[in-house]
C-alpha cells in the first residue's frame, strides 16, 4: 500500500476508506481537502454478511454523567468500579455509542433502528448524513426494524412530524407496540427515574402514532427478506425488545441491540444491569441466554451501544463473558 500523505491521519483515512467501500455513492467526489478538513472522526464502516452489503453508521456518542449510579444491584457497584479501573475505563461517566445497522440485498435496503433523528449536531443525529454518504436516499429504504421505542431508536424514523422512510414498512413486535400504545404502560419493574417516565411515554406514543400507517407486526420467529432476517426474543430491556439474526450464504450476524449498554460491565457479569431496563430480572435472563448461545456458537455479533463500529464476538471468560471487537478491515 502506498504511504499516506503526512497530513492524513489513520483515523481520517479510515473514514475515507469506509466511504469508498460503500460502493453506492452516486454524487461527484468532493475534494480531498473537503473530505479531511473539519470532518468528524470515522462514522461509517462497510462490511459484508455473505453476499449482503452492510454498513454500520454511527448516529453519535454520549457520556452518561450518572456513571455507575445507573447500574444495579447497588451492592455490586464497588465491584463494577474495580472492573472499570482494571481495564483503564473512566469512572466519571459511562460511554454510550449509538450504532445503526444498514443492509442492502439486491433492491432491498433495510435499517435496524434509526437513532436520535434530526437535528444533527456534533454529538448525535448523524444517520441521515451517513446514508447520504453511501448514496442511499430515504425513499430508497424498503424495510425498517424497530427493536424498541426508546428515543435513541425510534426518533430517527420521524422527520418534521412525518415518517422519514415513507416507502418502508416498520416491523415491530406486537408486545412492544401494544405496551407503548396501552393506556397505562407498566413500569413497576424498572429502576428508571419515575419523573422521566411520563415524558418518555408521551414521546414514544407520539412517534408510534405517526408511524402506525407503516407498522407491520413482526413477532418472535418471523422470517423476512426471503429468510435473510429473523426476529428473536430480546425481551426485558423493554416489553417487546427484539434482536435480529441476519443470514446470507452461510454467514450470519446476530444484532443484540440493547442487551448490553457497556462493552465491559454487562459482559463481565450479565447479572449487572442498567436501571433503564423495563424488567431488570428478565433482562438478565435474556442476556445470559443469548450470550451463552453466541459464545458457544462463536457467532459474529453487532451491538447498538458497544464501541463503533459495533462488530465483535462474545467469548466465555470465567463465570462471565468478554466482548472481543472485530479487527477492522479497510
Amino acid at each position: 500500500m502506498s504511504e499516506l500523505p503526512s497530513h492524513l491521519s489513520r483515523r481520517s483515512f479510515l473514514s475515507l476508506s469506509a466511504m469508498a467501500a460503500g460502493g453506492l455513492a452516486s454524487s461527484p467526489a468532493r475534494s480531498l481537502a473537503e473530505k479531511v478538513g473539519g470532518g468528524r472522526n470515522p462514522w461509517i464502516y462497510h462490511f459484508k454478511i455473505g453476499d449482503i452489503d452492510a454498513w454500520s453508521i454511527s448516529d453519535g456518542f454520549m457520556k452518561l454523567g450518572q456513571g455507575l449510579s445507573l447500574m444495579y444491584p447497588e451492592a455490586e457497584r464497588e465491584n463494577m468500579a474495580n472492573a472499570l479501573k482494571n481495564h483503564s475505563e473512566p469512572l466519571d461517566h459511562l460511554p454510550l455509542y449509538v450504532n445503526v445497522l444498514v443492509i442492502k440485498k439486491g433492491d432491498e435496503i433495510a435499517l435496524f433502528d434509526a437513532g436520535f433523528g434530526p437535528p444533527e449536531n456534533k454529538n448525535r443525529g448523524w444517520l441521515a448524513s451517513g446514508l447520504k454518504k453511501i448514496g442511499i436516499q430515504p425513499e430508497q429504504v424498503t424495510a425498517t426494524y424497530l427493536s424498541h421505542a426508546h428515543s435513541d431508536h425510534i426518533a430517527g424514523f420521524v422527520t418534521d412530524g412525518k415518517p422519514t422512510f415513507k416507502n418502508a414498512a416498520l416491523h415491530v413486535t406486537p408486545e412492544e407496540y401494544n405496551f407503548w400504545r396501552s393506556k397505562n404502560p407498566d413500569f413497576t419493574k424498572t429502576k428508571r427515574n419515575p419523573k422521566a417516565i411520563p415524558g418518555m411515554v408521551k414521546q414514544a406514543q407520539k412517534n408510534l402514532e405517526i408511524l402506525t400507517p407503516l407498522k407491520q407486526f413482526a413477532p418472535v420467529g418471523a422470517s423476512m427478506l426471503d429468510g435473510t432476517v429473523t426476529v428473536e426474543n430480546g425481551f426485558g430491556h423493554t416489553a417487546g425488545h427484539a434482536i435480529y439474526r441476519i443470514k446470507s450464504k452461510g454467514e450470519e450476524l446476530l444484532h443484540i441491540v440493547d442487551l448490553a449498554h457497556h462493552h465491559l460491565l454487562m459482559f463481565q457479569n450479565p447479572a449487572w444491569k442498567i436501571g433503564w431496563d423495563n424488567n431488570l430480572q428478565l433482562a438478565v435472563q435474556t442476556r445470559k441466554r443469548v450470550f451463552s448461545q453466541a459464545a458457544t456458537a462463536k457467532t459474529r455479533v453487532y451491538g447498538f451501544h458497544v464501541p463503533f463500529p459495533g462488530l465483535g464476538r462474545i467469548n466465555k471468560l470465567g463465570e462471565g463473558y468478554r466482548w472481543v471487537p472485530e479487527r477492522l478491515v479497510w
